[in-house]
């Protein structure tokens, strides 16, 4: 006597991994990136410093090198660049401003700005994301300046006026009137960053564009 036969059960499919999911992975692309930008950091702080008053606190482009990453690689990969370049430095090689190395710059008047590079390169990398996802290519520009503006303002000035206030002892007021002076020149590194992220990523969509999408 036959007996009905048994649906076969399906054979069992691994679970698809959503495409935004994949793309939020840290492939060899990425890695290759973070190390790229870690290092154009270094470079940039080779790059001799414009000294400023009698505080020890250079101009440099390492503000323009550190927008530029999160601008262009987004939050996490241009946190983890700043990290890398951070955590080589830090590690004795003389790759800060003035060809400085090792923890001893965090006695000093600019400890506040380096502690804030990743913090800038985070939060500007966030902001463009949200901007590629939101906004056409021709207004981005515009936009990644304005966040660049603020987070400047926030990550990295406002963090310097703290690293000064704390180790050289000034006043809150004298350390805002010596970090004034860094102002005009940032707004120029921002505009740079800006323009320069706005070509990069019209140029070199699979970097970060395609990935939010």
């Amino acid at each position: 006597m036959t007996h009905p036969s048994t649906p076969t059960p399906a054979a069992h499919r691994p679970a698809e991994t959503s495409p935004r999911t994949s793309r939020r992975l840290w492939d060899a692309q990425s890695l290759a990136l973070i190390s790229v930008f870690a290092a154009i950091i270094a470079v940039s702080a080779i790059v001799p410093g414009i000294p400023v008053g009698s505080f020890g606190v250079p101009i440099t482009l390492q503000t323009l090198a550190v927008m530029l990453t999160g601008l262009v690689l987004g939050g996490s990969r241009a946190a983890a660049a700043v990290a890398l370049y951070l955590l080589l430095a830090f590690a004795g090689l003389p790759i800060f401003s003035g060809g400085r190395a090792g923890l001893s710059v965090l006695a000093g008047g600019s400890a506040g700005y380096i502690v804030g590079f990743v913090l800038a390169a985070l939060l500007v990398g966030v902001a463009a994301e949200k901007i590629i996802r939101r906004l056409p290519a021709k207004r981005r520009g515009l936009w990644f300046f304005l966040a660049a503006v603020v987070v400047t303002v926030v990550a990295s000035h406002m963090p310097g006026v703290l690293g000064m206030m704390l180790n050289l002892k000034l006043s809150w007021q004298a350390a805002i009137a010596a970090d004034l002076v860094f102002y005009p020149g940032d707004i120029v590194k921002d505009t740079v960053a800006a323009v320069a992220a706005a070509a990069a990523h019209r140029a070199f969509p699979d970097v970060l564009v395609r990935r939010v999408k």
